[in-house]
């Protein structure tokens, strides 16, 4: 199992600090969010791509990427050429973990023109990771699908990473559209349907994992994503709690500190710690 620390709010200086923190203490990878605006103005949001790219050459080591790109909201296009250059300034150590989002989530509820119905923010999702997967292996193509085409053309230089910059996927168990949308590509975060924000028992996420590996077609590895917050200072915990989710196949926890305290200092504290240890 690998593990992963998000930086929920934080300056620009303090996420440079806390990447550097988080590869010296032995994490394997950092992971910020996407949004824009909330409604009293309180929380400092940055632009995850402009911070993935500081981050990727402040760092040596580590993964990259943020926690969610919800990319029914970006231009797959304009998606496509931000991934390709964190990508070549972190010398392929980025990740691209997507899902629609929910709608209030990030200020974009609070923007117009914005998509919220589900069914067509899951049209643009799918034919978005299209186009990123030709974009991506740097030959001319043409696409047409319900809400965007492209015409005769190419991105280059092909990504570090081979075959393509790796994708994991929020897939609603047990939501059969949503867990086929996970399996065609490198991971999945699993969710809950009937609630999303408890962790899966070690039971589904063995339910989850032999559902994927019946339903999928694609090879190479496929990453089995959780989230939730560790003590830190507790190795009981790691083996009661971490250990049953490793046991049956979840490859990544990803440290999840969204609610208070997770001021800068508590972040700092918990992340010298280090990783839990299964």
């Amino acid at each position: 199992m690998k593990f992963g620390f998000i930086v929920p709010f934080a300056t620009v200086d303090q996420n440079m600090n806390l990447a550097q923190e988080i590869e010296s203490a032995g994490w394997d990878g950092y992971f910020t969010w996407d949004g824009i605006a909330v409604g009293d103005g309180a929380v400092e949001i940055w632009d995850p791509w402009t911070l993935l790219a500081a981050v990727a050459v402040k760092t040596e080591r580590i993964i990259l990427g943020a926690m969610i790109f919800p990319l029914s909201r970006r231009r797959p296009w304009v998606v496509a050429r931000q991934a390709l250059t964190v990508d070549h300034l972190s010398h392929g150590r980025l990740v691209v973990p997507v899902g629609l989002g929910a709608v209030d989530d990030g200020g974009f509820s609070k923007v117009h023109p914005e998509v919220t119905d589900r069914k067509e923010r899951a049209g643009l999702l799918d034919e978005t990771l299209q186009i990123l997967d030709l974009a991506w292996k740097g030959e001319t193509f043409t696409f047409r699908g319900t809400h965007y085409e492209l015409d005769d053309i190419r991105f280059m230089p092909k990504p570090v990473q081979r075959p393509r910059i790796p994708i994991w996927v929020v897939g609603s168990w047990l939501r059969p559209k949503s867990m086929a949308r996970a399996a065609r590509w490198d991971g999945i975060m699993p969710s809950i349907s009937a609630d999303p924000f408890r962790q899966p028992s070690p039971s589904e996420i063995e339910e989850i994992r032999a559902w994927i590996a019946d339903h999928r077609d694609g090879a190479g590895p496929f990453e089995l994503v959780v989230e939730g917050v560790s003590p830190g200072d507790d190795p009981e915990w790691a083996v009661t709690t971490l250990k049953p989710l490793a046991d049956v196949g979840a490859t990544w926890w990803i440290e999840s500190r969204w609610e208070a305290p997770n001021d800068y200092d508590t972040l700092l504290q918990r992340i010298r710690l280090g990783p839990p240890r299964v």
